[in-house]
């Protein structure tokens, strides 16, 4: 009689792919850092430690440092900068969703995230031409044109600090 082995759950997967292990949040309790894990729809794209997290909310940016205290935010089109050692060690573009911090541990529900270095100026005027070209008749689609400058907005400002 061979042995089965159970197919994986969404629960197991979560275990372990995503959540970091007794080892690793000793490591990171040492050295005062945070865990940063980023998730989008199709995957996770992220997942590692910082010394500082920058977050882009939708009303401005927040500072996530070692003992935060738990907080759920809402996440507005920007950049998410990693910081270690003084200086920002990764960078990336996240759009909308929302962010949770928790006993050293941010965690980000994104719609998209892209490495910063990816955004070009081309991308930002793609978007901005877009939402330009977005109805106004109803609330619903000024809702999503609005969604839709702040998308652009996003991109210009994380493509205006990739080129200075």
């Amino acid at each position: 009689m061979a042995d089965t082995v159970p197919e994986p759950t969404v629960q197991s997967a979560v275990e372990h792919t995503l959540m970091p292990s007794e080892a690793t949040e000793m490591e990171d309790a040492r050295h005062d850092r945070v865990r940063v894990t980023v998730v989008t729809p199709e995957r996770a794209v992220l997942d590692t430690s910082a010394e500082m997290v920058v977050l882009p909310l939708y009303d401005g940016e927040w500072a996530v440092l070692s003992g935060h205290a738990p907080f759920v935010a809402r996440l507005g089109a920007g950049e998410l900068r990693l910081k270690s050692g003084g200086a920002v060690t990764q960078r990336w573009y996240v759009e909308f969703g929302f962010v949770q911090v928790r006993q050293d541990v941010v965690t980000l529900l994104t719609e998209r995230a892209i490495p910063a270095p990816e955004v070009t100026p081309a991308l930002a005027d793609q978007a901005r031409a877009e939402a330009a070209s977005l109805p106004v008749s109803t609330p619903s689609e000024r809702s999503s044109k609005a969604r839709a400058r702040e998308r652009a907005a996003g991109l210009a400002k994380v493509a205006a600090r990739n080129a200075g």
